[in-house]
């Protein structure tokens, strides 16, 4: 299947994801790129005293990206804090797709918050103004990124060398496993042969793991090096150091993959169980431009001094112990911080959408 049909089906998946939400929400101006989010309607700051109440909590929600107990209990003990700190109710829920997350927060467009990646965000943004606020920090980074995985022992060794190949992805939908990947592609003037949609990060792992695929493409974390030793840096190898390849196991608890000292954090440590030589089988090939973490966003027409107020609130309860039993749990979403965001930063998704075979102004359709 050559990248051209792939680029149609991902743009075909966006435009029913757009056609279905803008079915489902309520009529909204979208705004436009770079746009100020719009102003409180009359209605709206009327009811704006009311906003937070315990007769109108503010909704609060969270893509079913892991187990949707997790993020309830998580999200709960998130919510306690802030009403602790600012007086406010917040109810937590998780909707049933990201598609759901967006049009609940559209539909919703003075008292919501969403925990949203930077793809849905940028539709969210593009459907009806909804505003970021933060992005995560994950292990130090505000950005994170794809990766280009092949196996050891096999004849790639550029990325000219993908061309014609098998890739594996997670699904068509996926920022890191799959948008990201396309301009480095375009740019390249590489066409895959066959794809195979894998179903998820660890599936196209897998997939190269058991040679049904030529390469991979999922997301992508530096290692954590040992103590003492200087943090890995853009730039840097992003691999494990080739004479610690050997060297790689995981830990008697299962719980880590470990290369003498250094802890592989990419989607390859989602396949230690299965396959605790997967590093010495597999290597990362390339790594894509960083791409801004996942959001925490305001809907659009989110009282201001309410939103300031959370805001402050959240940065409080992210330097406490209970942060790391709600969003800094490894189980939830893993954020060990915040850090403030602006529009800009995702123009980065926004590309990537664009190379898909979409337009920025179809997504407001």
């Amino acid at each position: 299947m050559q990248l051209k049909r792939t680029r149609f089906q991902v743009g075909a998946l966006l435009l029913l994801l757009v056609l279905v939400l803008s079915a489902c929400a309520p009529v909204v101006t979208p705004a436009p790129q770079g746009a100020a989010a719009p102003e409180p309607t009359a209605e709206a700051t009327g009811e704006a005293a009311d906003i937070g109440s315990e007769a109108h909590p503010i909704k609060v929600f969270f893509v079913p990206s892991v187990d949707a107990q997790v993020i309830v209990s998580g999200g709960e003990i998130m919510a306690q804090a802030l009403n602790e700190a600012t007086g406010l109710h917040f109810t937590v829920s998780v909707p049933t797709s990201y598609a759901a997350t967006i049009e609940e927060m559209c539909a919703s467009p003075t008292d919501s918050i969403g925990f949203i990646p930077g793809l849905g965000y940028v539709l969210a943004n593009q459907l009806c103004g909804v505003d970021v606020a933060f992005k995560a920090i994950r292990f130090g980074w505000d950005v994170y990124w794809a990766q280009i995985l092949v196996r050891r022992d096999g004849d790639i060794q550029t990325l000219a060398d993908l061309n014609g190949k098998k890739w594996a992805y997670p699904d068509a939908g996926s920022t890191s496993g799959y948008l990201a990947i396309l301009p480095m592609l375009a740019e390249n003037n590489i066409q895959p042969g066959e794809t195979l949609e894998a179903g998820g990060h660890t599936g196209a792992v897998r997939a190269v793991y058991l040679e049904q695929a030529d390469f991979a493409s999922t997301f992508y974390s530096p290692p954590l090096k040992p103590e003492g030793e200087p943090p890995w840096q853009p730039g840097d190898p992003p691999d494990i150091p080739d004479e610690l390849v050997d060297e790689c196991a995981v830990t008697e608890d299962g719980s880590r993959l470990m290369c003498d000292g250094w802890r592989v954090l990419d989607a390859r440590a989602s396949l230690r169980q299965e396959a605790p030589d997967v590093v010495q089988k597999i290597r990362i090939l390339a790594i894509s431009p960083p791409i801004p973490n996942d959001t925490l966003s305001f809907s659009p027409q989110f009282p201001a001094e309410l939103r300031s107020q959370i805001e402050e609130a959240l940065i409080a309860f992210s330097q406490t112990e209970a942060w790391n039993e709600s969003i800094g749990n490894q189980d939830f979403y893993g954020w060990t911080g915040i850090a403030p965001a602006s529009d800009e930063e995702y123009d980065v998704v926004r590309k990537m959408i664009e190379v898909s075979g979409m337009s920025l102004e179809d997504l407001g359709q």
